[in-house]
């Protein structure tokens, strides 16, 4: 890894590439859940996200190292199953949320073309996947420079796009949001949740970023803030411009939909290549952490890869078997279930990481009653979440229960396996 370090607006770039990516497949889902209650449902889930990275703000600055979540757990609650657990989980829940970028990587780039066979989609995501990984066995400084100049093309894309598109808004088509219907709202904020996570990338950066104590809160709080604003104000746009019906029949590529109305054929291809590039970049940054924590889990677990396979690195290894398993999920799992398998896994290591700030708020010097709020809430969010799954895709469960279920599993072989007391 180059001793080069990166700067605030390289990490800044870094977060919202892995988030804004989860814009254009989750757009097409929380409409086909809420409808008009899209923008709201945006905004609970940001709201959620933005509680939650206090603690990780706090912890990051205490703890500032390439294993984000996988440290912050571990220091909170000891190398034990319950730690171990959530660090495989978070694993599996990134495999998810590359799956999930994917899959709209895929449903946009077949969109330019007149040929809508499957065959060419499971070809783009494919290719999709093997170039990310072949751009994060570069160092940090190029995967800093490659995402600035990624993010700043499509944020001028979707600032066009709001800019444009708030003149066509007509405002018959923006229904006010019912009580009765904020039940449902709530549940479809959970479920496009996942749109979100990206943020919790920042923490792998700590080692290779510059003056991290006080760059890392102002990145992360700016860096969600802004995202806010966007999800909502695109959503408005997206409902505004554009009857329900064709959205919904579009939703795999909705904002490339929409924009014919509004900027024309060329607005449209220029969105869809937005797109292409927005799952692109989140596809690299998710990859990039993921990467270093999986490095993290297996040296915790006295594995050392490195040492096993001559030339090739341990961080390296991690990012093939992520690439490798990624490619299975994106190319046979259906959008919806990926969405909400991915922010069920997610909003659980949350809550954890919000425990883990209350645990430790006297070394993090932090408000111990907001990460015990944040946990809270995500555990509130993740039973609504299974709730909602039950009454429309119970299989969804099913699998969620398989993630955890497999976890502690090969938690459990590990302590078996080396002779070890197992402990919480």
């Amino acid at each position: 890894m180059s001793s080069k370090k990166i700067g605030f607006w390289s990490v800044w770039a870094l977060g919202v590439g892995g988030i804004v990516g989860g814009l254009f497949p989750a757009l097409g889902v929380v409409i086909q859940i809420v409808h008009t209650g899209a923008p709201l449902a945006f905004a609970i889930a940001g709201t959620i996200a933005l509680i939650t990275t206090y603690a990780y703000a706090k912890l990051s600055v205490a703890h500032p190292c390439r294993g984000g979540t996988v440290t912050f757990l571990n220091q909170a609650f000891g190398s034990g199953l319950f730690s171990g657990t959530l660090n495989l989980l978070l694993w599996f829940s990134y495999v998810v949320m590359l799956s999930f970028y994917l899959q709209a990587f895929g449903s946009y780039g077949v969109s330019l073309f007149t040929s809508t066979q499957p065959i060419w989609k499971h070809l783009l995501i494919s290719l999709a996947i093997l170039g990310t990984t072949g751009l994060n066995l570069l160092t940090a400084n190029h995967i800093g420079k490659s995402q600035i100049w990624i993010v700043s093309f499509k944020l001028g894309i979707l600032i066009l796009f709001i800019t444009v598109g708030s003149s066509h808004i007509d405002i018959s088509r923006l229904e006010p949001v019912s009580v009765s219907s904020l039940q449902s709202i709530f549940a479809g904020a959970m479920v496009i949740f996942l749109s979100y996570e990206g943020f919790e990338l920042i923490a792998n950066t700590a080692e290779d970023l510059v003056n991290p104590k006080h760059t890392l809160p102002r990145v992360y709080y700016s860096v969600i803030g802004f995202v806010i604003l966007l999800y909502v104000l695109i959503a408005l746009v997206t409902l505004g411009a554009e009857p329900i019906e064709q959205i919904l029949a579009a939703k795999d590529y909705a904002l490339a939909e929409v924009a014919k109305p509004i900027m024309g054929q060329f607005g449209s291809v220029l969105i869809t290549i937005a797109a292409l590039f927005s799952t692109i970049s989140a596809s690299n940054a998710t990859l990039y952490g993921s990467a270093r924590f999986s490095s993290v889990i297996a040296k915790s677990r006295g594995f050392d890869f490195g040492s096993q396979i001559n030339g090739i690195d341990q961080s390296s290894i991690g990012l093939f078997i992520t690439s490798g398993i990624t490619l299975i999920i994106a190319n046979f799992f259906d959008i919806s279930r990926i969405s909400t398998m991915g922010s069920a896994g997610f909003l659980l290591i949350f809550a954890a990481v919000n425990l883990a700030n209350a645990r430790m708020h006297c070394y993090t010097k932090s408000k111990q009653w907001i990460s015990l709020l944040g946990a809270g809430i995500c555990l509130v969010a993740l039973g609504m979440l299974i709730w909602f799954a039950l009454q429309t895709d119970p299989q969804t469960v099913w699998v969620l229960v398989l993630m955890v279920g497999v976890a502690i599993g090969i938690e459990v072989m590990y302590y078996l396996s080396k002779n070890r007391q197992m402990h919480l």
